[in-house]
């Protein structure tokens, strides 16, 4: 299997971040990732909102955030298993994006569906240890006061179910969600076994607002990208 390196990844994501002009339109996009990435569910909807607060008590909601492309993924810190894999998936992602100038354009956001135990200095640890840099990245809980299904019921709006057990674990599954700067959901990536590239070139088009009418040029995105490699 081909790996390629970050030093790479972040000369091809420069390239294509600087392309005068996007070729292909969202659907185009879609398509080619459906064709490559199994993990990848395109969507078209609104994405639910949230009013929620950050690990420093500061109030964030979801159209605070219009402007930027949001990541968006749900964990529990006392997870033991698949939650720190994801995690540092996550953290993989932000760092490769935040070697190009999609760092300014992009928000990632992961809220915890434990808000009873998840409380600020949890959450700050939390991303301290799994090398998530806060710089463009915000851990979010449940305001005080706040039933502790709170986020739960956000994560269930997304179609992620969380099930709380007697013993403070919960069953769920791992979904990554790709949010436009307009609000509208326009992907999942399920799992942790998709490619972070493909990812990442998905929000790639997503800042260059691929979602809105581009000039087509001779040489397509994914075609430069390709001979990168």
């Amino acid at each position: 299997m081909h790996i390629v390196g970050p030093a790479v990844v972040a000369v091809a994501l420069m390239t294509a971040f600087t392309a005068p002009v996007l070729a292909h339109s969202l659907e185009e996009i879609d398509q080619n990732l459906r064709d490559k990435e199994q993990y990848f569910q395109p969507v078209d909807s609104e994405a639910p909102a949230f009013t929620l607060q950050d690990a420093d008590g500061r109030v964030v909601r979801l159209t605070d955030l219009r402007g930027k492309v949001v990541i968006l993924n749900f964990i529990y810190t006392h997870c033991r298993d698949v939650c720190p894999l994801h995690s540092e998936r996550i953290a993989q992602i932000q760092s490769m994006i935040n070697q190009t100038p999609m760092k300014a354009m992009v928000q990632f956001v992961t809220i915890t569906t434990d808000p009873k135990r998840d409380n600020g200095q949890v959450l700050r640890d939390y991303g301290k240890a799994h090398g998530l840099d806060p710089v463009n990245w915000t851990f979010l809980t449940a305001s005080p006061g706040e039933p502790d299904n709170t986020t739960r019921k956000i994560a269930e709006a997304y179609g992620l179910k969380f099930t709380a057990g007697d013993d403070g674990t919960q069953m769920h599954g791992i979904v990554t969600h790709v949010i436009d700067q307009d609000g509208r959901m326009r992907a999942r990536f399920h799992g942790l076994q998709f490619e972070p590239l493909n990812l990442v070139m998905f929000v790639n088009a997503l800042t260059n607002r691929v979602q809105e009418p581009h000039v087509h040029h001779d040489t397509s995105f994914w075609s430069k990208l390709k001979e990168m490699f």
